[in-house]
């Protein structure tokens, strides 16, 4: 029996045996009731996410032999969530062994997660096989089924990177590197002049984090000495995670749900995490406000700005969440508003973890999971743009991630030469921040391929037997295929090179496409290659007057981009469809009608519109040697929406895109 206590009584009386055998009595139930009292105490502070002082009880209860499934799942999960998971292994190996038939499978997942992070990977596999066994549908155990030799994979992707311990690292937590303007890293910090009376996190013990800025030195991969950032961004509680406007004159960034000096909870008294944005005002931080989607009923936090600073990357755990944390994207719009937040989906997002996303300036999202397999704990995943939102995540490999959590990755594409934070054995303190470059010599045997379908762009019909060429930047041929009877093709490519890639066939308009591979091993590139259209002077067309010869030719749309009335070369190849309309049937006239989005004043938006209706015909009349007598122009503005965005609707950026457009109109 639990607490039970045994003696021999060979020459005691009958009177004392009684006497002591209710004093053991007594002793054994106050020692159950104070056992129960310390527990309920532990529970309450494990439910505050009060980790560490929920295990100190815990632990003590559990090496008095007391068990039961749930002391042991909640001090597995005490060093768990604390990032000390080879400390969790003997807590879930003791639940898992004593107590298999009350079992969630989660535990199964944290407990195959801890042994990666103590490098027994075979006994993490085998443990992987049982969580798959007990749920099927998970993603996360079908990406290992898919992945079984994701060790082989790793170290495929692994080399590509020197790495190195800065010195700005201290006894404390060091991490969320980001960029700011001024060529500087600012970064977050538990550090503190005063540290006996620093505040502690009920969380870790350790004291709040602050802001601080780095200046970067000519090496580009060490920093000076830090300096707290100024003005009202750093507060008692926590800030991290910051992502800079390229003016500077922006910040977004994380902080404790601690807005005008009020510290808020959710339903459960729990202080969750929030984004906020300052702008800066005589060198110091200020007008700090909380972002409309934020709730004190769940966490969002890590913001990371796309290089044109329309959109915003987070990671939160708000309704719509697939994993205990994922991955979204908010359209930034014009008037300082925002849209609605969109889940990136189950490409990048698992029933884990994702969070600490980074989007580089060519598109590529760097992020952080424990739900992609890795090497234990989080590891950092890379996945590049593709049309319809991002590609499969790859892990980066060694050195740069560890058994142990690898996280905030920040990459300067130009220089190749980045920052992440790391808690991996040989630290200065829990997490600290390391720089990295791309190693002097690149892999050789890194190869990529690149594949997919030529077609029509007026009946989407692939197209067999077409010329595809693979050239390098210089304009020389690498190889030469045909597309077969799908119309596809396929290039094996060597990695992080630029290729141009050129297609024709008959009767259609050849057609070049630049393209560069990246530094991920084994990777398939899709590059569809639609062909336009002398195939219109074969095809007979039948329009009316009034006719909008945009639809009749089912061209894609043609946009502008904000604020501007440049011809871009996705509109000149359906212009290009436009001309050939044209000098088939010579007595056609057009009128070429050109609009805005509601942004920007009306009489802005009308001048905006004459340029890009100007934009437009000029490049008709040259480009196509058409008689200006047959196209004419007419610019509208913003007086024809053709959706709800009006002044002062908040709406995506593609929603104001619908309205920046040209229409084409029959007039003769």
């Amino acid at each position: 029996m639990k607490n039970s206590i045994f003696i021999s009584l060979p020459t005691i009386g009958k009177y004392n045996f009684v006497k002591i055998s209710i004093f053991l009595l007594l002793y054994s139930g106050l020692f159950a009731q104070d056992q129960n009292r310390r527990l309920a105490k532990a529970d309450q502070s494990f439910k505050a996410l009060a980790y560490i002082d929920a295990r100190a009880i815990y632990l003590d209860v559990a090496q008095q032999g007391y068990s039961s499934p749930d002391l042991y799942r909640k001090l597995a999960d005490s060093f768990y969530f604390t990032g000390e998971l080879e400390n969790s292994i003997e807590w879930y190996e003791k639940l898992i062994r004593k107590y298999p038939n009350d079992l969630n499978p989660e535990y199964l997942f944290r407990y195959a997660q801890s042994l990666k992070s103590a490098e027994q990977y075979t006994k993490s596999d085998n443990i992987m096989e049982e969580f798959n066994a007990m749920t099927r549908n998970d993603k996360r155990a079908k990406s290992y089924i898919n992945k079984r030799d994701y060790l082989d994979f790793i170290e495929l992707q692994s080399g590509k990177h020197d790495v190195f311990s800065l010195n700005i690292n201290s006894e404390f937590s060091e991490y969320a590197p980001s960029f700011n303007h001024n060529g500087q890293i600012v970064f977050a910090s538990s550090r503190s002049k005063n540290t006996n009376d620093a505040k502690l996190h009920e969380w870790d013990k350790t004291p709040f984090l602050d802001l601080f800025s780095s200046d970067i030195k000519e090496d580009q991969i060490t920093l000076e000495d830090p300096i707290k950032l100024k003005g009202q961004i750093n507060t008692k509680f926590h800030e991290s995670s910051t992502s800079f406007s390229k003016d500077g004159n922006t910040v977004y960034f994380t902080r404790n749900n601690y807005t005008d000096n009020k510290l808020r909870t959710n339903s459960e008294g729990i202080v969750g995490l929030k984004l906020y944005r300052a702008t800066f005002e005589d060198e110091k931080l200020s007008a700090i406000e909380e972002l409309p989607f934020c709730s004190d009923e769940y966490s969002v936090s890590h913001p990371s700005l796309s290089a044109d600073e329309k959109q915003l990357y987070f990671a939160s755990d708000m309704p719509g969440t697939i994993g205990q944390s994922d991955l979204f994207v908010v359209d930034v719009l014009a008037n300082g508003k925002f849209g609605r937040p969109r889940n990136l989906g189950d490409q990048i997002n698992t029933e884990g973890r994702e969070t600490f996303p980074y989007i580089t300036d060519s598109g590529s999202l760097y992020f952080s999971s424990d739900g992609h397999v890795g090497l234990g704990g989080l590891d950092i995943f890379v996945a590049v743009p593709e049309e319809s939102g991002f590609s499969t995540a790859y892990n980066v490999g060694k050195p740069i991630n560890s058994p142990k959590d690898d996280f905030t990755f920040v990459l300067n594409e130009e220089t190749k030469i980045g920052f992440f934070a790391s808690n991996r054995k040989g630290g200065k303190g829990n997490d600290d921040i390391y720089s990295f470059k791309q190693t002097e010599e690149l892999i050789t045997s890194c190869k990529q391929y690149i594949e997919g379908i030529v077609s029509s762009e007026i009946t989407n019909e692939s197209l067999p037997d077409a010329d595809v060429l693979l050239l390098d930047a210089n304009g020389n041929t690498i190889a030469k295929v045909k597309s077969n009877s799908l119309g596809s093709y396929r290039f094996e490519a060597p990695c992080n090179t630029e290729y141009i890639i050129k297609a024709s066939l008959d009767t259609f308009t050849p057609r070049d496409i630049v393209f560069n591979t990246n530094d991920v091993f084994e990777f398939s590139h899709s590059v569809s290659i639609p062909l336009s259209t002398d195939e219109l002077l074969y095809t007979s067309i039948e329009v009316s007057i009034g006719d909008d010869l945009s639809k009749t030719l089912q061209l894609e749309p043609i946009y502008f981009g904000l604020d501007d009335s440049e011809i871009s070369s996705e509109a000149e190849v359906e212009l290009q469809k436009i001309i050939s309309a044209m000098k088939k049937y010579p007595k056609l006239k057009i009128e070429v009608r050109s609009h805005t989005d509601s942004r920007s004043s009306y009489w802005y938006n009308k001048k905006l519109s004459v340029s890009r209706m100007r934009a437009t015909v000029q490049y008709i009349v040259e480009k196509g040697e058409i008689n200006w007598r047959r196209i004419r122009g007419k610019a509208y503005g913003e007086r024809k929406l053709i959706n709800k965005c009006t002044d002062d609707v908040p709406c995506t950026e593609e929603e104001h895109r619908e309205n920046r457009r040209s229409e084409f109109i029959v007039m003769k």
